[in-house]
């Protein structure tokens, strides 16, 4: 019995890992193909860095969206190097206990890519992209706390039913 509660515990601990580790995307197109999506649902994607302290302040809301609201995907795009996925990204993911789906995007050629969430996108984060069907809204701020986040979409999302 004693060796089947050790296995369990460490099948759930590898589960645990496993999911803290983010998919990587090394190119824009990449991501645009596989992340930003005109379907009937809800998507909010949230840039960010794990070197900006606006964009971590802001991070517990995006997860408490992710957590309490099964009617929106939260997307959590870290824009952090690929040279500090491991020691950097991953640990932080795992310290703070975020749940909600995370990316890596490493394409370093923003000039190329910001256009294409938003033409207004000067490039600083934290920065969201809120996306249902072909409607898109986007932010060039920092919510201030869950009830700005959730104040901000619901006037997008009530607006386009």
């Amino acid at each position: 019995m004693k060796q089947l509660s050790v296995i369990l515990f460490l099948f759930i601990l590898t589960q645990t890992a496993f999911a803290q580790q983010p998919v990587v995307y090394e190119k824009f197109a990449d991501f645009e193909k596989n992340v930003i999506r005109n379907d009937e649902n809800v998507y909010v994607i949230n840039f960010w860095a794990t070197w900006c302290a606006p964009c971590i302040k802001e991070l517990p809301y995006f997860e408490k969206l992710h957590q309490q609201n099964k009617n929106v995907k939260v997307i959590l795009v870290s824009l952090d190097s690929r040279k500090d996925l491991e020691k950097k990204l991953i640990p932080f993911i795992k310290k703070k206990e975020l749940t909600a789906e995370v990316i890596l995007l490493s394409d370093k050629d923003y000039n190329s890519w910001i256009d294409k969430i938003d033409k207004s996108w000067s490039g600083s984060i934290p920065a969201t992209l809120i996306i249902k069907g072909n409607q898109k809204l986007f932010a060039e701020r920092d919510f201030e706390s869950y009830a700005a986040l959730t104040e901000y979409i619901n006037s997008f999302t009530n607006q386009k039913q």
